[in-house]
């Protein structure tokens, strides 16, 4: 065999990258399509490509704690016809916006440094899953890839929001689970539950893992990797409190504004939940003005049928890994992974009473990608079909800002 002269990058690896490189550019590509046909007038074109394009309500927090760090104040101080309830940033984690007040280091606009992010994690998820489904371009795998590029909630990935960081950072704690590597599990796991409070499913996942992880150790080692990975995990929750306590004086000002502002911080009946989730009327609260394209006129109530898609998404990996414990010799240590924090992800929002951002949180079921190589591939193919088509609906109320 010719070796390869210094520096270069053997063909073999290249053609083991080149599928996510090209997942990553497909959910683009399909992104901006979707973009321009839910923006009417001369805007449509460069909508997806500016940064104003990709932010909502919620970014502009993440960009002031980048921009100043946290702050909490009543909201009659600022503003006198405000009701008398808290105002603030201390509702957003810190683990995105740190990364792109890093990133201002370049001299880049803290907007365009928090797009870049995004993407680059976004790049990171598909290279993780990649690995994770065996680097191997096979159906099973090519149509998990494709699934990826039109996920639920997906669009999101783009947007200046910490989704695509805190599903990398799922993603990589599934990959130490699998390897063995509880330091890496456990990296991932602060990153995640730095970012987002639906990251705090990766502390549960590492507790479980001793039951089906680190299997060539002994018990009692097993169990130490799996408390020490979640531990430090769960650490990027007090990270997260130290740094709010640091700006407004109180550890608790998190749940404060939670129950102030947004009447959350208690436990709720998840299906009760579910069921308010499903009748918000996005259509009606926030209903674009002037003349609506074809996509966005039709699209005011996708949420509720995009519901129903998350639930049917989480049922078939919860199946399938089912079918392959009863069938199959089990599933191997990624998939127990993937499957708890597909379920935890799924439930949480419930669980939080969040009826307005479920729609996004539960883009980080991504991680049940891992599962979904092990569907039949007409189940695949009717999976791609319904999430493309869901996409398109789902992504023209972003666009149009119906979606916060």
């Amino acid at each position: 065999m010719t070796p390869c002269p210094a520096g270069a990058v053997p063909r073999a690896r290249l053609r083991t990258l080149w599928p996510p490189v090209a997942a990553w550019l497909v959910a683009n590509l399909v992104t901006w399509l979707v973009a321009e046909a839910s923006v009417a007038g001369d805007g449509s074109a460069v909508r997806y490509w500016s940064t104003a394009g990709r932010r909502r309500w919620d970014s502009e927090h993440y960009l002031s704690i980048a921009r100043s760090g946290y702050e909490m104040f009543r909201c009659r101080e600022r503003y006198p016809d405000f009701p008398d309830i808290v105002c603030g940033n201390v509702a957003w984690f810190p683990g995105y916006p740190m990364v792109v007040r890093a990133g201002s280091a370049t001299g880049l606009s803290y907007e365009v440094v928090a797009v870049l992010v995004t993407e680059l994690c976004l790049l990171g998820m598909f290279a993780v899953l990649w690995w994770l489904l065996g680097a191997r371009l096979t159906w099973a795998t090519g149509l998990t890839l494709a699934i990826g590029t039109v996920f639920p909630g997906g669009v999101y990935f783009h947007a200046v929001f910490p989704l695509a960081t805190v599903t990398l950072a799922l993603l990589v704690c599934v990959a130490g689970v699998r390897r063995g590597a509880w330091g890496l599990a456990a990296a991932g796991g602060f990153v995640a539950s730095a970012s987002h409070p639906i990251g705090a499913v990766a502390v549960g996942m590492l507790l479980l893992s001793a039951g089906f992880a680190w299997r060539e150790d002994p018990w009692p080692l097993r169990i130490a990797k799996a408390g020490a990975s979640a531990a430090l995990a769960g650490c990027g929750l007090l990270w997260t409190r130290w740094l709010m306590w640091q700006a407004t004086g109180r550890w608790d000002a998190y749940d404060v504004i939670q129950r102030s502002s947004y009447g959350q911080g208690a436990v709720r009946q998840p299906f009760a939940e579910l069921v308010k989730a499903y009748g918000v009327p996005f259509g009606d609260w926030y209903r674009p003005d002037g003349q609506l394209t074809w996509l966005v006129a039709h699209s005011l109530a996708a949420h509720r049928v995009q519901l129903w898609l998350n639930v049917s998404f989480v049922l078939l990996v919860v199946l399938t890994a089912a079918v392959r414990l009863v069938r199959h010799r089990g599933l191997d240590v990624a998939e127990w992974a993937a499957a708890i924090l597909t379920a935890g992800v799924f439930l949480a929002p419930f669980l939080g009473g969040a009826q307005m951002s479920w729609y996004r949180t539960h883009a980080a079921m991504f991680v049940g990608l891992v599962l979904v190589r092990r569907m039949p591939r007409w189940v695949q193919g009717a999976l791609l079909a319904v999430c493309a088509v869901r996409y398109a609906f789902l992504g023209a109320m972003f666009f149009a800002g119906v979606l916060v």
